[in-house]
């Protein structure tokens, strides 16, 4: 366990090998680490780094919501950076914990060496204008169920619950049946942490990063940077291309197959981009420092 700023958090250190540590940040914001153990398949060649943030998994779970900021999100990353002793590292951030990535590079000075973006966004309002779209793809009695229940404030009802469902296997996840490590971590969700930040759901977010946008700032990113991109994304290639062309130097990747997770749903294309990228940065010439 390493202290962080509110409570005690959870760390696990895999594999070894010559390369760099990996920093493996993972999404929600509560979801752990867990739907993320395929990249464990990386740690023949460096030591991979997982750990549950504060409110999931097996980390602390404090009950004060004014916890729940980007800000203090931040501070905890650098907490776990400080506590595990990583000197030169990669970073790994999918969905949130790509949101994060993105605001601890801009904001924090590390010996950090490379990022990648996996799966995520530079802006909350750009979001919800991606998830109102999508829902209007969504076949007709779906989007029904979504928005009826939503105004109603009745989401515990089967019929909204089979609506995500829909949703999920569409955008989130299209493999099929999902695998034991996905549906482990949708178990052990910190529910609090999700509400107080997003809200209610994807589609009305009023929590505490609603205003959340760093698109302007990416041109400050100096680290190496990978974007990983799917096509059926809820956090739609389109949007993460405009990321790309803001993050000089920057490389694009697009799972044709995948939606949020193709770390899961591409594997084999998903292991060979991450060692090719991650190889190109382990060298000290290579290598870049965060701001």
């Amino acid at each position: 366990m390493i202290a962080v700023p509110g409570g005690k958090v959870w760390f696990k250190r895999v594999g070894g090998g010559a390369g760099l540590p990996l920093l493996v940040v993972h999404g929600g914001p509560g979801l752990p680490h867990t739907y993320l153990r395929s990249l464990q398949r990386l740690a023949d060649e460096r030591e991979v780094v997982f750990w549950d943030q504060l409110g999931c998994g097996n980390s602390e779970r404090p009950s004060n919501r004014e916890l729940w900021t980007m800000r203090r999100s931040v501070a905890e990353m650098d907490a776990v950076v400080a506590g595990l002793g990583l000197n030169r590292f990669h970073i790994f951030g999918n969905s949130w914990g790509g949101m994060m990535a993105q605001q601890y590079a801009l904001d924090v000075t590390s010996r950090a060496v490379s990022l990648t973006i996996s799966n995520s966004i530079a802006s909350i309002p750009q979001f919800s204008q991606m998830v109102a779209r999508l829902k209007t793809e969504l076949d007709p009695a779906t989007q029904s169920a979504i928005e009826r229940h939503e105004a109603a404030g009745t989401t515990y009802t089967a019929e909204y619950q089979d609506a995500i469902r829909t949703w999920n296997e569409t955008y989130l996840c299209r493999l099929r049946p999902w695998p034991p490590e996905l549906l482990e971590a949708f178990s052990r969700m910190g529910n609090d942490i999700f509400e107080t930040m997003f809200g209610p759901s994807d589609f009305h977010i009023v929590g505490t990063i609603r205003d959340w946008d760093v698109f302007d700032r990416l041109a400050d990113i100096t680290l190496p940077t990978l974007i990983i991109a799917g096509k059926f994304d809820e956090c739609v290639p389109e949007h993460m291309w405009d990321m790309h062309q803001r993050i000089a130097g920057s490389r694009y990747e697009l799972f044709e197959s995948s939606a949020h997770m193709p770390f899961i749903e591409e594997p084999g294309k998903f292991d060979s981009v991450m060692r090719d990228f991650l190889r190109l940065y382990d060298s000290p010439r290579a290598g870049g420092t965060s701001r």
